[in-house]
């Protein structure tokens, strides 16, 4: 097939970057009678930068996509498996992540000439200020437009692709130096002023890239935009010279001044790809270069031929989107972009497909990789703009936290670059956990660790989250309540918690949610701590709320947060304020209301003491009641709980304050808080580290960070792990126990986040619902005997534990067994 669909005769790339000129190549590979043009500002072989970085699987792709370009940057290549992290005057080494750096010069020389050896014509030193007059002289059936980040294109039609472009941070200077580097190094050093952090990583025999970055309040504490290109470059110099050894840092940007050195990173995301615009007739032939007529050739209209015609203005690489440099994609998200649309083209070959339904097609599925790289890459741009969160932390664990930053790389992982390196940082971890534990051959996983908050052990660090089970009637756990908690009970977590459990009556969300304002609901509780304290070694905590504007709604299985069809009882909240045009209205609480429904939390404090429960979580999320004191978009009260955030925070603090006064001492509390509102106007990451300050102030010992669900105008970004961020921040912040929840899932997850410090427990929920025995059951796939299973059970271990050994073996994944004497 010469042609990819019969719309498609000519190509117009405007940028000779990665993404303009690999495209081209690859589509004049897959298609020689295609004109593919290239149109690029600088002259040939000329640009600027150092050395980029692609991973070995990236490599891999573009070996499958053109094996000649392949083996030349293959060949330019220098090769490593190993991260340096320099930290407080020591360091420490990880291996097996296998990068390749290559100059960007190199890299787009190659691709140049495999352009020319293929037959795309390449125009150098052509400023394109109209694309639409371009692609009429080039007669283009398709523009790409591959115009680097401050594309005019993109600017030209940003009514289309509704750019979002965030300047971050973090103040960075692109530099070089002739130290090379034998692994990837990040160095991180402290002046008066904050931290300063360089990546460095050598790219061809000679040179090194090197890249300082440090926030924009110590960049200008530093008076550095007041300095000489050649004054910032020595304050480089004098401060990382420990690792130049000698050797002076470059630039090759001589053509900027001074402070235009530093920039901060612009983080761009399109909303569509995408432009159609309507050009006038096809051109004459230009050089005499159009077919004439016959196969894969194209007539140009005749007489009484509708003239006007639309043509797809398409961004590719950093003119539709960037990642951070920290995770090295920007490179490989422009040649990834090329080869997912030149395969697209060569999928539509003889399919009858449109244009349009190609670029659609590519669009859709090629937006979603792209968030997902973008999403790491925000996780790991935070984490550098941040690097003074993580300081209090030993450079184990910090360099832990480093290389886990993007939530991309897991623990699991990070076993299969270097299982040495990662068995010892889990014997350090458990050392530190456990002081005077002797060095196992097989060290406990981060998960299985135990943790002690106030008096209650805690034997490892897996929560059963709180989940609705909408089952009781007249707010009494019943039969189905004993067997859900209790099966979870000795399913191997370390704390089973109650959901969410209302000290009135008309507190409850459903009919079906369950209460503790009387002596039959506390009885009922009483048989379910009773089990789980006699039959397992699992701890029982009880979360309290109030539904407030989200309550007397229907159950979870019938429309969930709708209100019921009959028999609704009246609501309360911060304001008047329904949490949706559906849902009633409440009653805003008056002084005497807030004053009896304090009482009535401490009431149910005193009977949840009574029978046992080792552990009390208020709930202040979601959108419930003592949320919707906390969230403005539901508090629009103008009394002395509203306005500010520390205002909002006044009753629940109130209620919290009564209910630790009459909860033992010895006992722990915590808080559930939404972290992120996910709307306009609604509470931010940032209030979320206010708010856990002020619980830990009143005596909280534990944040249970989670997010939205108190609009139905939220948006918020799911992913893996997605809430754990929030969690993250508040630990290492404010310096309380975190408890993360949200899209944790496996093993893998909570040892990610166990072991980097983002939190000190993990609240699994779903993976609950479905197997009681989550926690017994990834700890079998660890392979690992550091978790106690009930006696009657035990056949039931050792034959899983076998199983999964045999499975593992013959997928070549096996984990080393870990003899643990509990056989």
């Amino acid at each position: 097939m010469n042609t990819p669909i019969p719309a498609l005769r000519r190509i117009l790339c405007i940028g000779g970057g990665p993404a303009g000129l690999y495209f081209a190549l690859l589509m004049k590979r897959r298609f020689p009678d295609l004109q593919v043009t290239v149109v690029e500002r600088n002259r040939p072989f000329d640009t600027f930068g150092w050395g980029v970085v692609f991973s070995d699987q990236t490599l891999q792709n573009l070996k499958v996509a053109d094996p000649e370009s392949a083996q030349l940057i293959g060949d330019a290549f220098n090769h490593w498996d190993d991260i340096e992290v320099f930290y407080k005057g020591r360091s420490v080494r990880s291996g097996g992540h296998g990068f390749c750096g290559i100059g960007r010069k190199r890299l787009l020389n190659i691709l140049q000439e495999r352009c020319i050896a293929l037959g795309v014509d390449l125009v150098f030193e052509t400023d394109v200020t109209d694309d639409q007059a371009l692609a009429r002289q080039y007669d283009a059936d398709l523009v790409i437009a591959s115009d680097g980040l401050n594309s005019r294109i993109r600017t030209r039609y940003e009514a289309t692709y509704q750019p979002d472009i965030d300047a971050r941070q973090c103040r960075f200077v692109w530099l070089g130096t002739h130290k090379t580097f034998d692994a990837f190094t990040f160095a991180f050093e402290k002046t008066e002023h904050g931290w300063f952090q360089a990546h460095a990583y050598k790219f061809d025999g000679e040179t090194s890239t090197f890249i300082v970055e440090t926030p924009e309040e110590v960049w200008r504490a530093h008076s550095i935009e007041d300095m000489s290109q050649d004054e910032g470059i020595a304050f480089c110099e004098k401060l990382f010279a420990k690792y130049l050894d000698g050797n002076a840092l470059i630039s090759n940007a001589k053509h900027l001044r001074g402070s235009a050195n530093w920039i901060r990173f612009p983080r761009v995301i399109c909303k569509t790809w995408v432009h159609w615009q309507e050009l006038g007739p096809h051109a004459p032939p230009l050089r005499g270069s159009l077919p004439q007529d016959g196969e894969g050739s194209r007539s140009l209209p005749g007489p009484g031929a509708d003239l006007a015609r639309r043509i797809p203005i398409v961004l590719m690489g950093d003119a539709a989107h960037t990642a951070h440099f920290s995770i090295g994609s920007g490179t490989k998200l422009a040649l990834e972009d090329a080869i997912d649309l030149a395969d697209e083209f060569r999928d539509a070959a003889g399919r009858s497909e449109s244009m349009a339904e190609v670029l659609q097609s590519y669009e859709a599925r090629r937006s979603v990789e792209v968030l997902k790289i973008q999403n790491a890459a925000r996780n790991s741009t935070e984490w550098f703009e941040n690097v003074d969160r993580y300081t209090g932390m030993e450079i184990e664990q910090f360099s832990y936290s480093l290389l886990t930053r993007s939530q991309r790389i897991s623990h699991e992982n990070l076993r299969l670059r270097d299982a040495k390196w990662l068995e010892g940082y889990e014997a350090w971890l458990e050392t530190k956990t456990r002081p005077g534990t002797a060095r196992k051959k097989h060290p406990t996983p981060p998960m299985l660790l135990p943790l002690k908050v106030r008096n209650v052990e805690l034997k490892n660090r897996i929560v059963v989250s709180p989940m609705a089970q909408y089952k009781c009637t007249d707010g009494i756990a019943g039969d189905w309540h004993l067997m859900h908690l209790g099966a979870r009970a000795v399913g191997g977590a370390a704390l089973v918690m109650v959901e969410m459990t209302s000290p009135t009556p008309e507190g409850r969300i459903t009919p079906g949610c369950p209460g503790l304002w009387n002596a039959q609901q506390q009885t009922a509780f009483q048989r379910i701590v009773d089990f789980v304290h006699g039959q397992s070694s699992a701890q029982i905590g009880l979360q309290l709320g109030h539904s407030g504007p989200k309550g007397s709604t229907q159950l979870g299985w019938e429309q969930i947060d709708e209100p019921l069809h009959a028999d609704n009882w009246p609501i309360l909240s911060a304001s008047a304020v329904p949490y949706g045009a559906q849902n009633q209205v409440p009653r805003a609480m008056t002084r005497a209301d807030m004053d009896a429904m304090t009482a009535a939390f401490v009431e149910s404090t005193r009977r949840a003491a009574e029978v046992g429960f080792d552990w009390l979580e208020l709930h202040c999320a979601h959108g419930y009641l003592l949320s919707a004191f906390i969230c403005p978009l539901t508090n629009q009260r103008t009394d002395d709980y509203g306005g500010s955030l520390e205002n909002r925070c006044r009753y629940p603090l109130e209620v919290f304050t009564a209910m630790r006064a009459v909860w033992p001492a010895d006992k722990p509390m915590s808080v559930r808080i939404s972290a992120h509102d996910w709307a306009p106007g609604g509470n931010t990451p940032d209030d979320a580290v206010v708010m856990a300050r002020l619980f830990k102030a009143a005596g909280c010992d534990v944040i249970d960070v989670s997010s939205g669900q108190t609009t139905r105008a939220a948006k918020p970004v799911y992913g893996r792990m997605y809430q754990t961020p929030f969690a993250d921040r508040i630990r290492n912040e404010v310096d309380i126990l975190t408890m993360a929840v949200g899209a944790i899932s496996e093993a893998d997850h909570a040892n990610s986040i166990i072991g980097a410090g983002r939190a000190d427990l993990c609240a699994v929920a779903r993976p609950h619902l479905a197997n009681p025995a989550w926690t017994l059951h990834e700890a079998a796939k660890l392979q690992t005997r550091a978790v106690d299973w009930p006696r009657p059970y035990e056949s039931g271990r050792d034959q899983l534990y076998r199983e999964i050994a045999r499975q593992q073996a013959l997928q070549g994944t096996a984990i080393p067994q870990d003899p643990a004497e509990t056989t």
